[in-house]
């Protein structure tokens, strides 16, 4: 194992909510195979509805129930024996056997479908969901534009990447920002939600305004950034980010602007987004998790954010 790899493996899976699918990549029926918190899952929607993760391999001998498993009303039929099983678990049928075995379930993990994508509780003590976070109105509001999506995969630990939305001083070096924006942090909801409020000058072709740039979060993995003060206009990224494993991520975004803006400044808007993701994108993929930084003090948010940052988890950090 490399020094890069020893050095990411410090860091463990977080607890939270994480999304593993946008909502429009699943249809009632379907079912996917999925690989997140180093778990093989399978995934799948219900004839009623409403989407359901379960591990993914039955324990009768081992099926993948994403490899030919079928949707029967509202549970998962395995391709090798029949076993039926529903949303929690539970082995509901054997359709050759009367007597359906104590131990016939599979791990059924917390769901909840909100804002456009598919959530997963995971807590690596198997502990039920303690917080929850709010829904986005702009995503479904009619005066809004229809989010555009936009997902990447990262090698690196999720953390590292949540790190950006407390590290002001970075937007001068790695987005040729003009300055370093003042910025504010702020606690709340019980310590699981963190607000990132900066200042800045913003040239847009409705004028040049004083904008602010909020970055909301609600545990390691969900955030939503605003820009405040052109009138009449705001501006929405929402995004979920997943731990495939310990050094591997997986991030979805949805971008929206209020209608008005859509044609003068949108385009531009979820454009420059974008770029910035991918320009963090190369320091990403080529860091080194540091447990015990070397920090400046101008890096007060950071540390703060570390501090914040270990409730997530169930090992130390």
């Amino acid at each position: 194992m490399s020094t890069r790899a020893r050095e990411h493996a410090e860091l463990p899976i977080p607890n939270g909510w994480f999304a593993v699918a946008f909502s429009n990549e699943l249809v009632p029926g379907e079912v996917r195979r999925i690989h997140y918190f180093d778990e093989d899952l399978v995934l799948y929607r219900g004839r009623e509805g409403a989407p359901k993760v379960l591990g993914a391999y039955c324990p009768h001998l081992g099926a993948h129930l994403a490899e030919g498993g079928r949707v029967v009303g509202d549970t998962l039929r395995c391709p090798f024996h029949g076993w039926r099983f529903d949303g929690t678990g539970m082995c509901v049928e054997i359709p050759y056997c009367e007597r359906i075995p104590p131990k016939a379930r599979l791990r059924g993990w917390d769901v909840v479908e909100k804002n456009r994508m598919i959530f997963v509780w995971h807590h690596a003590e198997g502990k039920p969901p303690s917080w929850d976070f709010p829904a986005m109105p702009e995503l479904d509001h009619p005066d809004w534009s229809e989010p555009r999506s936009f997902e990447l995969k990262v090698a690196v630990h999720m953390q590292d990447m949540h790190e950006n939305n407390n590290d002001p001083v970075h937007f001068q070096f790695v987005h040729s920002a003009s300055e370093i924006p003042p910025s504010e942090i702020s606690f709340g909801e019980g310590g699981r939600y963190m607000r990132m409020v900066g200042k800045s000058l913003r040239v847009t072709p409705l004028g040049t305004f004083e904008t602010l740039l909020e970055r909301d979060s609600w545990g390691l993995g969900l955030s939503a950034v605003r820009i405040a003060g052109i009138p009449g206009a705001g501006l929405l990224m929402y995004s979920s980010t997943t731990a495939v494993d310990r050094s591997h991520s997986h991030s979805r975004w949805l971008f929206t602007v209020t209608k008005n803006l859509a044609d003068v400044a949108g385009e531009q808007f979820i454009q420059e987004l974008s770029a910035g993701v991918k320009q963090d994108l190369r320091i990403w993929e080529n860091k080194v998790h540091r447990a015990r930084p070397v920090l400046c003090e101008a890096d007060r948010y950071l540390a703060e954010f570390r501090q914040w940052a270990r409730q997530f988890y169930s090992e130390p950090v």
